[in-house]
């Protein structure tokens, strides 16, 4: 039944995120680091660190921040790892711009090794799209279906 949860849920996901890459340029790729916990039927947060690695030119750009689920999140995980393209309708951008905060909904199931998706929009002026490129790849037992925000800050390293 969690497998088929969590087919349906990945599907949906994908389903939902192809509309959202029309007529945007794929800038780089963003590579999240998420920090293991517990949900707790409403909500639930978790640490985040990322890197930005624009396609064209540029140095990598590190950022750190919390993810954050409404609605139902039911569970434990251990670490994981999401890995966004990052899409804006033009690559007029100066480092740090990823920095801000993103909304979408999320959609995942776990039990063991499981997978989510998450499409999410937001940035500087809500100028990027940060549509999913890999399955969330996660250890634990875990449901969850929410509205989810992702804060990023951008670290001056």
């Amino acid at each position: 039944m969690i497998k088929k949860l969590a087919c349906a849920a990945a599907l949906t996901a994908t389903v939902l995120a192809a509309p959202a890459s029309a007529g945007r340029l794929e800038l780089g790729v963003l590579d999240c680091t998420i920090d293991g916990g517990t949900g707790y039927i409403v909500t639930s947060n978790k640490g985040v660190a990322c890197t930005f690695r624009p396609h064209h030119g540029g140095a990598p750009e590190a950022y750190t921040g919390v993810i954050s689920k409404l609605g139902v999140d039911v569970g434990r995980t251990h670490q994981g790892e999401l890995i966004w393209a990052v899409l804006a309708a033009t690559r007029d951008r100066g480092a740090g711009d990823l920095a801000g905060s993103y909304y979408g909904v999320n959609a995942e199931a776990s039990l063991v090794t499981g997978g989510g998706a998450n499409l999410l929009v937001g940035g500087l002026n809500s100028a990027f799209s940060l549509q999913p490129l890999n399955v969330q790849a996660q250890t634990g037992v875990n449901l969850a279906v929410a509205v989810t925000s992702l804060e990023l800050i951008h670290s001056f390293k």
